[in-house]
């Protein structure tokens, strides 16, 4: 019986993945588990036009995060802080202290979307990546400067 999986069913199949499963398994345990549904033709034409609208709506995510990067990239956030001598800070700055002057800037920024390696510790520019997609990355300077 060729079924449409609504799930992931392990050892079975992917969510979206249309396949053969024994007629048994199907009626007795996928179907009324509402794991799975008939492929007939509705379903399956049903199916490529969610997975149709489905790569519209990743391709345009993509192209927002690839302008979003173009813009950060442009960008310079400046974060004034206290320091010592040589430079040094009092503290860190960290990931969030980073998305706060992103959001001073209009940027709406996930600070676990903030990739430093560890907290910034002295004064300058440092260029911090910053992961908007799953394929996109922008880099970010960061100015520490002291009040």
């Amino acid at each position: 019986m060729r079924v449409i999986f609504l799930q992931d069913v392990k050892g079975q199949g992917k969510k979206g993945e249309i396949k053969n499963v024994s007629e048994g398994y199907a009626r007795n345990f996928l179907l009324p588990k509402g794991l799975v549904k008939e492929a007939s033709e509705g379903n399956v034409k049903t199916l490529e036009v969610q997975s149709a609208s489905e790569q519209k709506r990743k391709a345009k995510e993509k192209e927002d995060a690839q302008k979003l990067a173009e813009r950060m990239g442009e960008t310079t956030v400046v974060i004034k802080t206290k320091a010592g001598e040589g430079g040094r800070l009092f503290g860190a700055i960290t990931s969030k202290q980073i998305a706060e002057a992103l959001a001073a800037q209009g940027f709406t920024v996930d600070k676990r979307k903030i990739e430093l390696g560890e907290p910034i510790r002295s004064l300058g520019v440092t260029q911090v990546p910053v992961k908007l997609h799953p394929e996109v990355k922008a880099t970010l300077k960061v100015q520490t400067t002291e009040e």
